[in-house]
């Protein structure tokens, strides 16, 4: 089985001020998006936060180093991330190779 992540961020500033930073956010995202170590990305609903699904590609220590990297912390401050970490067992494909590029 591979071990995923799910990440979830929560905003602690308004949301215009996220919105200021978001630019350099998704700059972030697309770098790991290049690497294969994220899949899926997108703000909560309501907007009071985002998700990030990463891959099974990266180890959870080597995560949490990677996630202070992001813009949204070190230049904004205080985006406090919860972390699940989960053994994906199937797909809508029915294989779990489809995290193992």
């Amino acid at each position: 089985m591979t071990t995923m992540f799910i990440v979830e961020l929560t905003y602690t500033q308004p949301l215009n001020a996220i919105e200021a930073r978001l630019s350099e956010h998704r700059r972030f995202l697309d770098a790991q998006y290049a690497r294969g170590l994220f899949l899926v990305s997108g703000p909560k609903n309501p907007r009071d936060g985002g998700v990030i699904l990463v891959s099974g590609l990266i180890a959870r220590n080597e995560l949490d180093k990677l996630l202070r990297e992001d813009p949204f912390p070190i230049r904004f401050g205080g985006v406090p991330r919860d972390g699940v970490c989960f053994a994906q067992a199937s797909s809508s494909t029915g294989e779990t190779a489809v995290v193992d590029r």
